[in-house]
């Protein structure tokens, strides 16, 4: 259950990470509720994730999901670059996520 509260809080960083750019600066009142509060809640949900997996590893799963979200993320909406590099380390990060947990003792 603590890596199903932990999916959801990267996936709420993921939202907030991607919101930042609508946000126009938090100039802009809407987007800037939707991404405060989207920071909220994945925090929270670490928070909550942490009491049992180790900190080590929830933090770069968390961490590993948003960056992963927000690369791809930025690609589909904002159209930025996926040049064949920067997916191969995509890719590496996500093995990396897989490898930690794997090697978790949580």
């Amino acid at each position: 259950m603590a890596y199903l509260v932990l999916i959801v809080a990267g996936l709420f960083e993921v939202v907030w990470a991607l919101g930042l750019k609508s946000t126009e600066g938090f100039t802009r009142l809407v987007p800037s509720l939707v991404t405060g509060s989207a920071i909220v809640v994945s925090m929270v949900l670490l928070a909550r994730a942490s009491r049992t997996i180790p900190i080590g590893t929830a933090y770069a799963t968390w961490v590993g999901i948003g960056v992963l979200g927000a690369a791809i993320g930025g690609a589909v909406m904002f159209d930025e670059s996926m040049p064949p590099a920067r997916v191969f380390f995509l890719v590496l990060l996500l093995v990396s996520i897989v490898g930690i947990k794997a090697t978790s003792n949580g």
